[in-house]
């Protein structure tokens, strides 16, 4: 069954849509502000959060922009009376996901929550494994409090890794990162992986990138 929080302060609408979630075999906490909202996303576990603009305490915006600050990828469905292009850009550009624009269509909801939760988030802004930490806002990367540098490609392999982690990531998937559908006939991944590991896990007393035969790569934490 699926799990989904809504953060509406109209009471009517929140009831309603409640039910017909219900219905649906789709379980649905709900909040009536910001601040209580994103209280009950860290005490629990949710597939998506349905997201109110006009919210009191803290509005969507504000909301979705602290849980992607803090590396939550839990996708976001924004609803919202406001249908005009400037306002939809602001609610991309805080984090959200999809829009939905009042007054809407009970299936229409249904259909976009069913597709928004197959997938994580890609607007998450921190990503994060263990004690390595990296910041896509201010495009930092740090393991224990030290800083550490990347070049451009190493950046995006470890990207692709820590926004998969901990599962695995195939060859061809971090080979297609880099180079799209030109790669080139040579071992220039391998190359570009072992600088990545010199970065990340030289002088750690644990690494973190790992080759996991058969399946490609993973940056996990292993006891």
């Amino acid at each position: 069954m699926l799990t989904a929080l809504l953060i509406e302060d109209d009471y009517d609408l929140a009831n309603t849509v409640i039910d017909y979630l219900s219905l649906e075999k789709i379980e649905c906490d709900h909040a009536s502000n910001g601040v209580a909202g994103l209280a009950l996303i860290q005490q629990n576990r949710y597939d998506i959060v349905l997201l109110d603009l006009n919210l009191p305490r803290l509005d969507g915006l504000q909301v979705c922009d602290a849980l992607r600050k803090t590396g939550t990828d839990i996708p976001v469905l924004m609803l919202t009376a406001r249908d005009q292009l400037k306002d939809k850009i602001a609610g991309f550009n805080a984090g959200t996901d999809d829009y939905l624009v009042k007054p809407f269509e009970m299936e229409e909801l249904v259909v976009r929550i069913n597709a928004l939760s197959r997938r994580r988030s890609g607007q998450v802004q921190l990503l994060q494994c263990g004690n390595l930490t990296m910041n896509l806002s201010q495009k930092t990367v740090m393991r224990n409090e030290q800083l550490l540098k990347l070049s451009p490609t190493t950046w995006l392999l470890l990207e692709a890794l820590l926004r998969a982690s901990p599962n695995p990531v195939s060859r061809s998937e971090l080979e297609h990162v880099i180079w799209g559908d030109e790669v080139p006939d040579s071992n220039s991944l391998k190359v570009h992986l072992f600088n990545l590991r010199k970065v990340i896990d030289s002088g750690f007393s644990k690494p973190l990138i790992h080759t996991i035969a058969g399946h490609g790569f993973a940056i996990r934490e292993i006891p």
